[in-house]
């Protein structure tokens, strides 16, 4: 890795020309810089956050913040890191990713410290606890998840109630009238995570609407459990036909579970679920989804924030922008027989 010192003996000046030439904390002549441009370009050096700090007053950087709870299931949150990172990437940042359990202590420590041009928010909950340091702070931030106050901030999420209403109206429309639907584990609730319950009353709502019998049941994220759940919950409802699955590592393992109780899909049951494309692929599975929009969310959020960072008039007032579902039909369910 070529370094500073490379760079000023391939250009012929000295170590402190092109730190001034990075800095721009002291003129120096045209044919002088362009030596030393020509000099980074080849030698692929790069100047650290730091050197562009000085230029720029910027670090080129943005704060992900997260955090992986040990009873959740890790490749769920995993989806939606690398669609931050790769539009990061593109828009000429780097990504400081936060997984600090102290969520309001980290957001002052990389904001107040200017490690970050701003903050994207993950795992958000309905009373996040890191919203009012985020509204203390001078960096901009952008949330992927919906909290209960949205005053003041750029927020994006996938609307996970009409995703429920699309998937129930699809097993409507097919002749079901008695499904299943397995949320993720009640902890989820009881840390508020909003979209386990805007998708449960979703569905809910729109099979009451359509007079169909819905059971709804929250479900596990780790095995054995997750197996003891499903086979416990198909168990109590043998006339079910249909089958709603809005949990990642439930969904991840039916496959399995299914073929095992020699369940056929869809001939014996119709399965519909939530997940992104990539993690579909990821775990081959062939149901019915509505797409989480992994990608679609982390870009909506990167750009707006990179608009705020950098005061673009097209970045408006604070916005709550909702990605529309979108069902893809993998062949998982079929006419309900009489």
């Amino acid at each position: 890795m070529s370094t500073i010192g490379d760079v000023a003996k391939h250009a012929g000046v000295s170590r402190s020309t092109v730190s001034y030439a990075l800095s721009g904390k002291r003129a120096i002549s045209e044919e002088t810089r362009a030596r030393i441009e020509r000099a980074i370009a080849e030698l692929g050096f790069t100047p650290n956050a730091g050197a562009r700090a000085l230029k720029t007053a910027e670090t080129m950087v943005l704060g992900l913040m997260l955090e992986f709870h040990a009873d959740e299931f890790a490749p769920a949150m995993l989806q939606y890191v690398l669609p931050v990172s790769q539009a990061a990437r593109e828009l000429g940042y780097d990504i400081l990713m936060v997984t600090d359990p102290d969520g309001p202590k980290a957001v002052h420590r990389i904001a107040d410290s200017d490690m970050v041009d701003g903050i994207v928010l993950l795992d958000v909950t309905a009373a996040d606890p890191r919203l009012p340091s985020l509204r203390a702070v001078r960096k901009p931030a952008a949330l992927i998840g919906l909290p209960s106050d949205t005053a003041g901030l750029d927020i994006v999420d996938l609307d996970f109630g009409e995703a429920a209403r699309m998937l129930v109206d699809h097993l409507q429309a097919l002749g079901h009238r008695e499904i299943v639907l397995i949320s993720p584990p009640h902890h989820v609730v009881e840390r508020g995570g909003s979209y386990v319950w805007r998708f449960r009353d979703g569905a809910i709502e729109r099979a009451a609407r359509y007079g169909l019998q819905i059971h709804a049941y929250y479900g596990e994220s780790r095995q054995p459990a997750i197996r003891r759940s499903v086979e416990a919950i198909l168990d109590a409802h043998p006339a079910a036909t249909g089958l709603i699955v809005h949990n990642d590592a439930t969904v991840a393992a039916l496959p399995t579970i299914l073929r095992d109780r020699g369940v056929g899909v869809p001939d014996d049951l119709s399965v519909v679920s939530l997940y992104s494309r990539d993690f579909g692929e990821e775990f081959s599975l062939p149901f019915t989804a509505v797409e989480s929009a992994a990608d679609d969310l982390g870009r909506h959020a990167v750009a707006q924030l990179v608009r705020r960072i950098t005061r673009s008039p097209d970045a408006g007032p604070p916005v709550v922008r909702f990605v529309p579902p979108v069902i893809s039909d993998r062949g998982s369910t079929r006419h309900r027989r009489r």
